[in-house]
């Protein structure tokens, strides 16, 4: 998968939408399927459910949870969930499917069946499996509540770079003498990188480059106020992704830059909560 795959998946569904599809289903791998979920969930304005779904095991073992989750995943289609969202197990049982925002879940374990969780967020909701009854915990958009929009153009040459203890600050120098539109940093705890890259940090925003910074931690929410470090990082120009996944904030960065290419409004849509990828406060 890729941004040009993305796009070309996002213009068969709003095909079918734009047809008087009630609800879509879109059956997709589970490895890379958070970030075609984030990717639908930023080019796509629906009025009707879009539902990702996969399985973790194939169809010739015992334990397989294909049908299971294709079941849940129809039953949400046709719900009035007018989100895009992601059904799959949510135990390793076979009780209920989860709901997961598009934009706030993440594969979260290799082979389990409930291997999906949302980060930062309740789920939407779950699907019982046994009465068929879908039951939500958090607040969504309705079917209908918004009508059909679609903005598919997205940057391809964004990258998400890890920092890691010791790293050489020189990598991100790659990324600027490439000709790459934006980074997202995924930092240590509140959102940290060594203070050596700093200045290099200041150098791609002088180019141009919107550089966000997201945590390895995951769960809460990035604060860069409070040590030294983090505040230096803000006065070199870099965002807060906020509670925004890693995974998440490097596809809102492809495709805040495919919508605009003046650099300042693109750091205040980088800012904003778009689809629900920012939380108001972080979930406990």
């Amino acid at each position: 998968m890729d941004s040009e795959s993305w796009q070309n998946l996002a213009r068969a569904v709003v095909e079918e939408i734009e047809a008087g599809a009630d609800g879509i289903i879109v059956t997709h791998g589970t490895d890379t399927m958070m970030y075609t979920a984030a990717a639908l969930s930023f080019m796509i304005e629906t009025p009707v459910p879009i539902v990702l779904v996969g399985s973790q095991r194939s169809a010739d073992r015992p334990s397989s949870d294909n049908a299971m989750n294709a079941i849940c995943a129809a039953l949400v289609a046709v719900s009035d969930i007018a989100e895009v969202s992601v059904v799959m197990h949510g135990t390793t049982s076979d009780d209920f499917c989860e709901i997961h925002r598009g934009t706030k879940v993440r594969k979260m374990h290799t082979s389990r069946r409930d291997a999906f969780k949302s980060v930062n967020s309740l789920p939407i909701g779950i699907v019982d499996y046994n009465t068929r009854e879908i039951k939500t915990s958090i607040d969504y958009t309705k079917r209908g509540e918004k009508p059909l929009k679609f903005k598919p153009d997205m940057e391809p040459k964004c990258a998400l770079v890890k920092f890691t203890p010791g790293s050489d600050p020189e990598i991100l120098d790659c990324y600027i003498k490439g000709g790459y539109r934006g980074l997202v940093l995924e930092g240590t705890g509140l959102g940290h990188v060594s203070t050596k890259w700093i200045p290099m940090i200041r150098k791609a925003v002088a180019a141009k480059m919107p550089v966000i910074v997201t945590s390895q931690c995951l769960n809460g929410r990035i604060c860069d106020r409070v040590y030294d470090t983090g505040r230096d990082m803000l006065k070199a120009s870099a965002i807060e992704g906020e509670d925004t996944l890693p995974e998440t904030a490097l596809v809102k960065l492809m495709w805040v830059l495919g919508q605009t290419k003046e650099f300042d409004e693109a750091i205040e849509m980088l800012r904003e909560d778009l689809s629900g990828e920012i939380t108001e406060c972080c979930f406990k």
